[in-house]
């Protein structure tokens, strides 16, 4: 039986770090890239490949995949049978300031792992797609084959980009390709830039939050554990053609109880011990009105579906946010189930 050799990109990243963790555990071999760029602190990146791979002896190496010889260098050395592209530049707003980041990261890039996958004949890519493909629907919740062509914002349109280029490049070369739309998700060692790691900074300091939309959008937040559960489960079944060939599916992958950003604060607030000072403002240029997912298909595919509780979650997250704050980075490991 053939060895699987597993190639996650992004493994410096939040999900990616997670997703590596839990396939070196599930016994597999596992190798780690990410490029760590600056988006925000690379000192968290390297916090999280000392605390959740370094333990597991999964290593991740500094590659960049907009560069077409590190990633055919990369693929050739490793020859992954499997690959979990979770590498991107992510945030929605960021990519109306800083476009360019976004074609080189989420295009440029993931053009060459496509390549790289075939020639390397992998049993199955994975990779991340994003619940911002639905764009500003209010009809909830989102159905895998609802309309995508209407993408609010750059980093939308780059992640439908991506489902397009990995249906294409399936059917033309015959390996198998799973796209995962990710929705809102927050745990352990997540992303500084999202929303309740930046309020639970600012609340515990006692200054203000800024609210867009006044607290009105509707968000599917998914616990990160809950994440890695559905890719570790799609990894191993990929979707075949109606004809019984290697094809391309999609799959939601989120909590599908889409909760008011005032009341995801008041769930913050409680976990927290610590009352909020809101700065309400309107709705961001980019942003959705909401985020529901629909996980029949998820839960039909590989029997299981996200179900963590929002206060679950967040009391997690505070756990570990409090320990990593104070510098126990061993103990902040441990809170985050490594």
């Amino acid at each position: 039986m053939e060895e699987t050799r597993i190639l996650v990109t992004g493994a410096a990243g939040f999900i990616g770090s997670h997703v590596a963790a839990r396939l070196a555990d599930l016994g597999h071999g596992v190798l780690g890239c990410d490029n760590f760029n600056a988006y925000y602190s690379p000192a968290l990146k390297h916090d999280r490949v000392a605390a959740l791979l370094a333990p597991r002896q999964v290593d991740c190496v500094t590659v960049e995949l907009a560069d077409a010889k590190q990633t055919s260098s990369l693929f050739e050395a490793w020859r992954p049978t499997h690959v979990v592209h979770l590498a991107a530049q992510a945030g929605v707003r960021h990519s109306l300031r800083d476009p360019g980041s976004y074609i080189q990261s989420n295009l440029v890039a993931f053009s060459h792992v496509l390549e790289a996958c075939r020639q390397q004949r992998v049993q199955h890519l994975l990779y991340a797609s994003s619940s911002s493909v639905y764009g500003a629907r209010t009809q909830i919740p989102f159905h895998e084959d609802d309309r995508t062509d209407e993408p609010a914002s750059l980093y939308a349109a780059t992640k439908k980009a991506n489902e397009l280029m990995a249906s294409c490049c399936s059917k033309l070369y015959g390996f198998p390709a799973t796209g995962v739309r990710f929705f809102t998700v927050y745990g352990p060692w997540g992303r500084p830039d999202m929303a309740y790691f930046s309020f639970t900074e600012s609340m515990l300091k006692g200054e203000r939050i800024p609210v867009f939309a006044r607290g009105e959008l509707l968000r599917d937040f998914t616990y990160i554990d809950d994440i890695v559960e559905g890719v570790a489960r799609l990894l191993f079944k990929p979707s075949l053609s109606p004809e019984g060939q290697p094809g391309h599916a999609v799959f939601n992958i989120g909590n599908h109880r889409p909760i008011r950003v005032l009341d995801f604060i008041a769930t913050l607030e409680r976990v927290l011990d610590v009352k909020a000072e809101l700065e309400l403002l309107p709705m961001q240029p980019g942003d959705v009105p909401a985020t529901c997912a629909d996980t029949s298909r998820l839960r039909e595919w590989v029997g299981f579906a996200p179900a963590t509780s929002l206060d679950e979650g967040l009391a997690r997250f505070r756990d570990w946010y409090r320990e990593w704050i104070s510098g126990d980075r061993t103990s902040s490991a441990r809170q985050a189930g490594a």
